[in-house]
């Protein structure tokens, strides 16, 4: 409960505290009676014509008639952190960034465009870190030009609930008619705990136990590959794959010469260690392979000097959220992938966006300074 039934009730928000986070608290009309009031903690990104807009850590938006109110404060930018290392979200995307890295890229101010043929919303999306230098309409016309010259969607991702996340964008983005389509979670933890979780088997990478052996490699390889989700893999896809500081790829050999059992990917970038790509195959679950990949990963990653793990998880995949709660990871934020609204096809069936007058990378953002 956000305010004690012993202090006196007040709003204490008005419009100009619009980008900070607040709690409020506001009459539900025809409530059962108990459940007259509710709580909303989160962004407050506006407040117009009588209705706020509150974004919560999950990025949902809620909108309360300012005529409900009852009491409402401006509260800390962020709650305490209960376990799992520090970090500011600008250092947890740019280290996520660089561990699934795009073919191609160009800066507009402070945003990033990256491009990989498709391969993945976050290879695909405009990543905004700071500011475009542009005025936001402007910025994202040459976002949605960038992408159409590229043949491909325009998405901007932001993020939601913590520090220096980007609530007031997502609402911009959405009152121009841009859709979320993807959200899911960053999540932190320790990782000197997931190196200690299992002892490999022989074969392994560490003493002989009665753990199954867990073969790592510089290279994503056919074995790899075999247990992948993704099929049909493109050389721009293993290129992305390939991508980041220092890569190493985990494969459990399965029976015979057919799928692995199970694999998963980890990135080393100075005191982080990213997970990824962490998949069983169907027939052998519950055998605890996930987590020797995980431990085997960590091993190696804490062999380099990390410290840190951190991991990106669907909110619907509640047996991952299970398994890396269990494994001490907590939620940091959650991030979303905006799509440009539709536009009428050209001649050719492609996109019909702004015709740009530079070359085939998709010209000068100076274009697009003026009216």
């Amino acid at each position: 409960m956000e305010f004690s039934a012993h202090i006196r009730l007040e709003v204490r928000v008005t419009p100009a505290d619009v980008g900070k986070r607040v709690s409020v608290r506001r009459v539900v009309e025809d409530a059962p009676e108990g459940e007259k009031f509710t709580d909303t903690v989160g962004v407050l990104t506006s407040w117009d014509n009588g209705v706020l807009l509150i974004t919560r850590r999950s990025g949902e938006s809620v909108q309360i008639p300012e005529s409900a109110l009852v009491a409402g404060k401006v509260v800390p930018s962020a709650p305490a952190r209960r376990r799992g290392p520090a970090a500011s979200y600008e250092e947890l995307a740019r280290v996520s960034a660089r561990a699934w890295q795009p073919v191609e890229r160009e800066m507009l101010g402070g945003w990033e465009l990256r491009a990989a043929a498709g391969f993945t919303r976050r290879a695909n999306s405009a990543l905004p870190l700071g500011d475009p230098g542009l005025p936001l309409d402007r910025a994202l016309r040459y976002v949605q030009d960038w992408y159409a010259a590229r043949e491909l969607p325009a998405y901007v991702q932001t993020a939601t609930g913590a520090a220096g996340t980007q609530e007031l964008l997502g609402a911009e983005l959405e009152g121009r008619g841009w859709t979320r389509e993807v959200t899911a979670e960053l999540w932190t933890g320790a990782l000197a705990p997931l190196g200690d979780l299992t002892d490999p088997g022989p074969g392994g990478t560490g003493p002989a136990g009665t753990g199954p052996a867990v073969n790592l490699s510089r290279t994503v390889d056919e074995a790899w590959l075999g247990g992948y989700g993704r099929k049909g893999l493109t050389e721009v896809a293993l290129k992305v794959l390939g991508s980041g500081p220092s890569v190493w790829f985990a494969t459990v050999p399965g029976a015979g010469a057919g799928a692995p059992a199970a694999i998963g990917r980890c990135v080393v970038d100075g005191r982080w260690a990213g997970f990824a790509a962490v998949e069983v195959d169907p027939s052998a679950r519950r055998r605890g392979l996930a987590t020797a990949v995980m431990a085997a990963l960590a091993r190696r990653a804490l062999s380099e000097g990390a410290s840190a793990a951190w991991l990106q998880v669907e909110k619907e995949n509640a047996g991952a959220r299970t398994l890396y709660a269990g494994m001490g990871f907590a939620a940091h934020h959650a991030y979303h992938h905006y799509r440009a609204p539709a536009v009428a096809e050209g001649p050719g069936g492609g996109q019909a966006g702004r015709r740009l007058d530079g070359d085939a990378r998709g010209g000068s953002p100076d274009q697009y300074r003026s009216a």
